[in-house]
């Protein structure tokens, strides 16, 4: 896994390269979280509110939204699909997106409507890795996580 000032870039995940983090599944799922910058930016999450199972989402409109004590905003579908399974866990602890990004605090895992394209407009591998790290310089992000 990569890292780059405290922030975990892990080198295997397709990213929308501002919110999200994408990961190809078993049957044609994908499961979707936050990175570990934007989870650093929002600061430490108070509420998470998740699409239930069986809702449409098109293309960037949210699947989620999560709110701190200094942000409040939807998380964007990062493509077209149905939400097959939503993190019941980070419902009821939304600090855990803050201590665990990439792996138990994930949001939800979708079906996209078609899979051929499902990861057209997301970046991964070292395109990926330099984008994020410049989005950090941008944003000055040192990331930290919180504890339970």
């Amino acid at each position: 896994m990569s890292e780059h000032r405290g922030c975990e870039l892990p080198e295997d995940l397709y990213y929308d390269l501002d919110y999200v983090w994408v990961r190809p599944e078993e049957g044609g799922i994908y499961t979707i979280g936050l990175t570990d910058p934007s989870q650093t930016m929002s600061g430490k999450v108070q509420y998470v509110w998740i699409k239930a199972v069986g809702t449409h989402r098109e293309w960037k409109k949210p699947l989620a939204r999560i709110e701190s004590g200094k942000w409040a905003g939807g998380i964007p579908a990062p493509f077209a699909g149905e939400i097959v399974a939503r993190n019941e866990t980070v419902l009821s602890n939304p600090n855990l997106i803050n201590i665990d990004p990439y792996k138990d605090a994930w949001l939800v895992q979708m079906r996209p409507d078609d899979a051929a394209t499902a990861l057209a407009h997301l970046t991964t591998g070292a395109a990926a890795q330099q984008a994020l790290k410049d989005w950090i310089d941008r944003y000055d992000v040192q990331c930290m996580r919180c504890q339970q």
